[in-house]
């Protein structure tokens, strides 16, 4: 049986656009190179908003507002499985890349899920029926 993981991800939306954080090498070669929601694992202990400022601050030294969740999914990958909630955020302050090897914003009519990571897709079909 596969383990599964708890995880969280922060979608940033402005002026018609997603912000994106492409990851560099990975262990699970399905996710490698691949655009994701900023976020991490949910520690014993935490709720799934304060592990998404936690590893927003960890990952990007980004502070940030949790407004409300937009969105679950459930992906098995070929190591493990994956249940993933994202919340719509705000952005506080600048970030700085720490994990990732690139980071921006994207127009939300360009989204291209082939670039993301394979849990992400039915989250970014959701994404562009936002009325911004």
């Amino acid at each position: 049986m596969k383990k599964t993981l708890n995880v969280v991800g922060a979608i940033f939306l402005k002026d018609g656009k997603i912000f994106y954080a492409k990851r560099g090498q990975a262990k699970n070669p399905e996710v490698a190179y691949k655009y994701e929601f900023v976020g991490g694992k949910v520690e014993a202990g935490e709720t799934p908003e304060e592990a998404l400022l936690r590893e927003l601050k960890e990952e990007m030294d980004l502070s940030a507002v949790v407004k409300k969740h937009f969105y679950t999914v459930t992906h098995e990958y070929s190591l493990y499985v994956v249940v993933l909630n994202v919340y719509l955020c705000e952005m506080l302050s600048d970030y700085k890349l720490k994990e990732h090897i690139e980071a921006g914003w994207i127009p939300v009519a360009d989204l291209d899920p082939t670039l993301w990571a394979p849990a992400d897709e039915d989250i970014l079909n959701a994404v562009k029926d936002i009325k911004f």
